[in-house]
C-alpha cells in the first residue's frame, strides 16, 4: 500500500470518528455560543473549549517528539494579513449564525436529513472557490499584498515568539500553558459540564482528533520524493474541493480533505439511522432559504479569507498557536456573538 493511499483510508476513520461523534453529541461552536449566550447554558461552548485545550496539547506534545514540523503547516507561513483572517473570521462568524451551524456541523445535519444543510454546503462551496481561485482572489491577493506582514519571529507563532527569549522548549511549554489551562479552567471548572459525559467526551475525541489528522498527513505521509501536504482538520476548502471533485473527478485526485468530509457524511449517516435519528427536513418558508443561503457564502467567502472555519482555525489553527490563528478565532467569535446579541443580531430560527 502506497502512502498516499494510506493517509487516505486513515483520513476516512477521521472523518467516520468526526461523523459519529458530531452527530450523537450535537459539538458545534455556533449552537454552544447560542445555549451560552442566549439560554445560559455553556455545556456545548465548553466541549469546543475543551476540544481545543485537548488539540493544542496533543499537537505540541507531538511535535516535540519529532513527528511533525508544524513549520510546513499553512497557519505558520513567514507572513500573514492583519485585514483578511480577522475580517473572513468576522464573516465567517455571522455567516454560521445566519445558516444555524458551521460547515463541518452542516455536514452532520445533511447526513442526518436535513435538505436544508445542503444549500448551506453548496453555498459555501461557491463562496469559498470565488475566494480562492474564481471573482474575488484578485481582490484577496491584492488585499493580502497591502496588508501582510512578516514579523521577526520563526515560526511565527506564540511559542516562537516566547522561545526568543526563554529558548525554544520553555518557550513551547510556556505558551502551551498559557491557553490550554485557561480553556481547561473554563470547560471543567464548570461542574454542571463536568456531570455530562456526552460533551466533555465529544470534546475530548474531536480535540484529539486534530493530533490524529497532523500525524497522518505529517508521518504517515512523509516521503522523500511525494510527501502529503501537511494538514490536518479543516472544511471550508475541503468543501468546495468536494463538489469539485463530484464533479471532476477524472481530472482529479482524492487528498485528505475531501476524503475527511466523505467520512464525516457517512459516519453521520450510520449514527442517525442506527439512532433513529433520521428525518427528512426543509425550508419553511423562502426567507429562511435566503438566510441560509446568505450565510453559506458568508461562510466561504469568510472561511477562504480566514484560513479557514471555526474547526480549522478555532481546533486545528491553535493547535500550532499560530499568530494568525489568533487573528482568525477572534474575528470568528466576534462575528457569530453580532449575530447572536445586538444590534445586528439576526432572528432566531
Amino acid at each position: 500500500m502506497s502512502h498516499i493511499t494510506l493517509v487516505l483510508w486513515f483520513a476516512l476513520g477521521v472523518g467516520l470518528v468526526f461523523g459519529v461523534v458530531g452527530q450523537r453529541t450535537g459539538f458545534c461552536l455556533t449552537g454552544g455560543l447560542r445555549d451560552w449566550l442566549l439560554d445560559q447554558d455553556g455545556r456545548r461552548v465548553r466541549a469546543f473549549a475543551l476540544a481545543s485545550a485537548v488539540a493544542l496539547v496533543g499537537t505540541q506534545t507531538l511535535e516535540a517528539l519529532g513527528y511533525v514540523s508544524l513549520g510546513r503547516s499553512l497557519y505558520l507561513q513567514p507572513s500573514f494579513s492583519w485585514l483578511l483572517l480577522p475580517l473572513g473570521g468576522l464573516l465567517f462568524g455571522y455567516g454560521m449564525v445566519a445558516a444555524n451551524g458551521c460547515g463541518a456541523r452542516s455536514l452532520v445535519l445533511l447526513a442526518s436529513g436535513n435538505l436544508r444543510a445542503f444549500v448551506v454546503l453548496i453555498c459555501l462551496a461557491i463562496g469559498a472557490y470565488m475566494v480562492l481561485s474564481g471573482l474575488l482572489a484578485p481582490l484577496r491577493l491584492w488585499l493580502a499584498a497591502l496588508s501582510s506582514v512578516a514579523p521577526p519571529v520563526a515560526p511565527l507563532s506564540l511559542s516562537g515568539w516566547l522561545g526568543q527569549y526563554v529558548g525554544a522548549v520553555p518557550g513551547r511549554w510556556i505558551a502551551v500553558s498559557l491557553v490550554a489551562l485557561p480553556l481547561l479552567a473554563f470547560s471543567l471548572g464548570n461542574a454542571r459540564f463536568r456531570h455530562s459525559p456526552r460533551d466533555w467526551l465529544g470534546g475530548v475525541l474531536i480535540g484529539g482528533l486534530v493530533p490524529v489528522g497532523w500525524f497522518i498527513t505529517g508521518y504517515l505521509g512523509a516521503d522523500d520524493f511525494d510527501p502529503v501536504r501537511l494538514v490536518s482538520l479543516t472544511f471550508v476548502a475541503p468543501i468546495g474541493d468536494s463538489v469539485q471533485y463530484v464533479m471532476l473527478s477524472t481530472g482529479t485526485a482524492l487528498d485528505f480533505g475531501v476524503t475527511v468530509v466523505a467520512g464525516v457524511l457517512a459516519g453521520s449517516l450510520v449514527a442517525a439511522l442506527l439512532s433513529r435519528s433520521f428525518h427528512l427536513q426543509g425550508f419553511d418558508s423562502p426567507q429562511r432559504m435566503l438566510r441560509s443561503m446568505a450565510g453559506g457564502l458568508l461562510m466561504g467567502v469568510g472561511g477562504g479569507l480566514a484560513l479557514g472555519c471555526s474547526v480549522g482555525q478555532g481546533l486545528t489553527g491553535m493547535s500550532t498557536l499560530g499568530l494568525g490563528s489568533f487573528l482568525a478565532i477572534g474575528g470568528i467569535l466576534l462575528g457569530a456573538v453580532l449575530g447572536l446579541r445586538g444590534p445586528l443580531r439576526l432572528p432566531r430560527l
